[in-house]
């Protein structure tokens, strides 16, 4: 059971109705939704695609940039994470989910997503959590590492942000998440295109409910462990101008 299928140019457009997209969306919104606010002009990176989007609460105003052009709507703009085309300090907000671990240098990536993001802005990531889950999904899905939460948020603080708030994800299907990476590793099942990855209807559901116990408990504490790391950290300083005011 993939954490998430990640493929190079967003294996989701493909498979938008995949359970773990439903299940990230909400547990999101359960995470990150009180960092954004009606005004605020959010940069999202490498997620142009729905079911990356759709927790959003209203009057937030989004631009999102994306590799992949399929994802994108007009006033989007297509262009790598590592070389964003904006100003310093443009953004209230900049979101980079499932991103950070498809560039090769993670100080590179992180560095450039705190350059657009204004003093007293915010940042949230979202990252596949622990090394020995590595399979030959991660290759499939273009990935260069996996994380620990204490990883994660030394290199976010290495960038010089303060990290509010890191917990893991997608705890109640850890058990399924184990016996999907060693079955992986022991050769009892193939690997797959991260595209294609199905599963019959009622076990999509089963595993969408079975995600809402994650969803209820992370709207009132973090969790010790899970398939996923979120992380919001928010960069030094009073903001210069009003949120939502790019100018």
């Amino acid at each position: 059971m993939p954490d998430g299928p990640q493929a190079p140019g967003s294996a989701s457009l493909a498979n938008p109705r995949y359970w773990w997209y439903q299940a990230r969306s909400d547990l999101m919104h359960a995470v990150f939704a009180r960092y954004l606010h009606p005004g605020h002009h959010l940069l999202d990176v490498g997620s142009a695609d729905g079911p990356s989007v759709g927790w959003l609460v209203a009057g937030i105003r989004r631009t999102a940039v994306d590799l992949d052009p399929g994802g994108l709507e007009e006033g989007d703009i297509c262009a790598s994470v590592t070389a964003l085309p904006f100003r310093d300090a443009a953004f209230d907000v900049v979101s980079a989910f499932d991103v950070v671990e498809h560039i090769p240098s993670e100080a590179a990536v992180i560095s450039e997503l705190r350059r657009v993001a204004r003093p007293g802005g915010v940042l949230l990531v979202s990252v596949p959590a622990y090394q020995w889950a590595w399979t030959s999904f991660d290759v499939a899905a273009g990935h260069h590492r996996r994380y620990t939460r204490r990883r994660l948020v030394a290199a976010v603080e290495a960038a010089g942000l303060r990290v509010e708030r890191a917990t893991y994800a997608f705890a109640s299907t850890m058990p399924l998440f184990i016996a999907d990476r060693v079955g992986s590793r022991l050769g009892l099942r193939r690997p797959e295109d991260p595209a294609a990855t199905r599963l019959p209807a009622w076990l999509d559901r089963w595993l969408i409910k079975v995600s809402r116990v994650d969803r209820w408990l992370l709207r009132r504490t973090d969790l010790p462990f899970g398939s996923s790391i979120f992380l919001a950290a928010r960069v030094p300083g009073e903001p210069a101008h009003p949120p939502g005011d790019a100018s």
